[in-house]
This record gives C-alpha cells, structure tokens and sequence, in this order.
C-alpha cells in the first residue's frame, strides 16, 4: 500500500493548528488524552484518566477486566461521547475529537472485539469497506480502492478468503478481516481492541508482527491487550488500568514489573528474559 499515513497526520496538524480546539502546531505527535471520562447509569466507567500514545509506536493498552480498557478507546476514538466537558483527546497537535466523522475517518481507524455484520458482503468487499472515507460519497470503487484493499487482505493473510462470505468465516478469520478493513483506511492512528481475539498463537503472532511493522512504518498503535505476555513482546509503552484509572504508565520495563501488577491483577509475577528477543517474558502464580 502507499504509504500516505504520516502525511495524512502532518496535514491534520496543519490544518487544525490555531483553530477551535486545537492544542498547537508544536504538539509532540501521538495521541495526548487529558481527564477522559465517561459514565453510564450513574456509574463512572472512566475517571478522568490522561494517556499518551507515541508516534510511531506500539503501546498497549492492558488492565483486568472491567478497567475500562474498551470504553477508553471508543471515547478516543470518538465512537463515545466524553461525560466531562473538560475532556481533550489530542492526535499529532490537533483536536481529534473536533472533526468530523467522514475527516476523523481519514486518521483514524479502529478494530472492535467481535466486529459482526448480518450483510451478505464478501471479504473483499468488507475490506472495500475501509475506503469509503478516501472517495467521493457516490463513487464507485476505484482501481486504486481494489489495490489497497487486496493488499490489506495479504498483510493479514487473508488473500484466499477474498470471494468468500464474511459470515462463513471462523471467529479468528472475521478479526483478521476487520484488520484488513482497517489498513485499508490507511491510517495514521490504529486502534484496536484485543485484536488476538478468537486467534490461536500463530495468529496471534502473526497480528503482532504486522502492529509492529505498522509502528515502524510511522503509524500509531494503540491497542487494548488481555495478554500480557503479547504485550510485554511487542509494546514499547503500556498504559495500565484498573478501575477506570490510569494506575501506571510508560516503557514495558518499568511497568510489567511485580511492584505493579501483583496488585492490579492480584497474582505473583515473576519477570524473565527470551532467549531469543531479550524481551520480558511473565510467569503468573497465585497468591497464597
């Protein structure tokens, strides 16, 4: 695919600079979440949390279940109103949250958990799907639609399932489907949520692999983890939730640790090192 993801972010900054909202033409790139809130029936799901994503990096969002990993990112991306007005989410120096859902779709895509459809589309058409914020509204598909939407579909390995319905795939082949949509986008902000969903370990690697390549390409990855292994083999940032707050961030050194996590989680961790990748690896035991 051509890569247009850094200038569609430098371009965002550009426009958006000084304008309504904005935080400034010298932002320093990634996402800059200020006091994200959010509650439903009375109950706060997020409370005020700040987090920060790189540019160009891999940052996974983890916590136990129930710490508000999947509501923080559709209130970032913008699927969920903020309940504070005093919420600011930020994206390379512009206020992402202030445009528009056809221009925000342009910068951003995001990978639910269990994406379905009840439409009778194909993959290849899913994926198409990924397009139509790059086109007019009542244009067809272009040549140039059909060449990054077969090339999403090889990233993710999913090229033989291109004529095939979406419903008759495995839970596993639709999450890497709604991959391929998402780089169809051709995005310069990735969010995902637990996108090693339904994946046996292959998979799971191979999706990481292609986060990782995305990072090193320049795009921003956010993605909401339950695996904290994974995390710990890809991640360069972590932000780590319990209870709809931020309870530490920054490198997967210092926060995948066991002054950390045998709280939040309630386990005994210990901390080693691959012999092959020199990355962390965690060991998990009960309390006694």
């Amino acid at each position: 695919m051509t890569d247009v993801r850094t200038d569609v972010a430098r371009d965002l900054a550009h426009d958006l600079a000084g304008g309504p909202g904005a935080t400034g033409a010298d932002g320093q790139g990634g996402i800059d979440a200020r006091r994200v809130s959010w509650t439903v029936d009375g109950r706060l799901i997020l409370d005020g949390v700040d987090a920060t994503a790189p540019p160009g990096a891999v940052s996974g969002l983890l916590g136990p279940n129930g710490s508000g990993k999947s509501t923080l990112l559709r209130v970032l991306a913008g699927v969920e109103a903020p309940s504070d007005d005093a919420t600011r989410v930020a994206f390379d120096g512009a206020d992402l949250l202030g445009l528009g859902r056809r221009r925000r779709a342009r910068v951003l895509a995001l990978v639910e958990q269990d994406a379905t459809t009840d439409l009778p589309l194909t993959v290849l058409d899913a994926v198409l799907l990924g397009r139509i914020p790059h086109r007019s509204l009542l244009a067809g598909d272009s040549a140039r639609d059909h060449e990054a939407a077969r090339a999403a579909l090889e990233t993710v390995g999913t090229s033989a399932f291109a004529a095939r319905e979406v419903a008759t795939l495995s839970g596993g082949e639709r999450q890497r489907v709604h991959l391929a949509r998402a780089l169809a986008q051709e995005p310069a902000l990735l969010m995902l949520d637990e996108p090693t969903n339904h994946l046996d370990i292959a998979a799971q690697l191979d999706t990481m692999r292609v986060l990782r390549r995305l990072a090193d390409d320049g795009v921003t990855v956010l993605a909401a983890l339950h695996d904290l292994s994974l995390a710990a083999q890809t991640c360069d940032h972590v932000v780590l939730l319990s209870g709809g707050r931020v309870v530490a961030a920054g490198d997967v050194h210092d926060v995948l640790v066991p002054d950390v996590l045998d709280d939040v989680y309630g386990v005994r961790t210990e901390v080693l090192t691959h012999p092959r990748t020199g990355r962390p690896v965690l060991a998990f035991s009960p309390r006694d």
